[in-house]
């Protein structure tokens, strides 16, 4: 308890911590940051809401038959799906982390251009490669 007096005496505070007196200029609240709800009530945000999930369930839907039967569909599928699913989580890291307009915005540009690469190299790697599905297999048997 005396190491605590003294370290609140040190901060300058003059005990107000332990003996119950409010420190001035605090108002007794925190002011917490809350991800902007650009959507609330529209359309919009319910229809992102559901394609989120019908997406998930196709991914869950889509790795295991991209295991059983391993074909040029499955490898397209597999890099639409992928490519949806992973700027969605990671648009909403931008949302929660980066603050300011201007830099959510470039954030956000930047994702899309690096899922658009994305979705691209994978759709090369599909088409000139081995594809998807065989490149895991091939990785498992290591």
């Amino acid at each position: 308890m005396a190491v605590l007096l003294r370290l609140d005496l040190l901060c300058g505070a003059q005990g107000a911590f332990l003996q119950g007196r409010p420190t001035p200029g605090w108002t007794g609240t925190q002011h917490i940051h809350l991800s902007p709800n650009r959507h609330s009530g529209s359309k919009a945000a319910s229809l992102h809401w559901t394609s989120e999930r019908v997406v998930n369930v196709l991914l869950l839907g889509l790795l295991p038959a991209a295991y059983l039967d391993p074909c040029a569909a499955m490898d397209y599928s597999l890099a639409a799906v992928l490519t949806l699913h992973s700027p969605w989580g990671l648009g909403q890291v931008v949302t929660d982390y980066v603050h300011g307009d201007a830099s959510q915005k470039a954030a956000k540009a930047g994702l899309l251009a690096l899922s658009a690469l994305t979705f691209a190299g994978l759709c090369h790697f599909n088409y000139r490669d081995v594809g998807i599905c065989k490149a895991v297999a091939m990785l498992w048997k290591l």
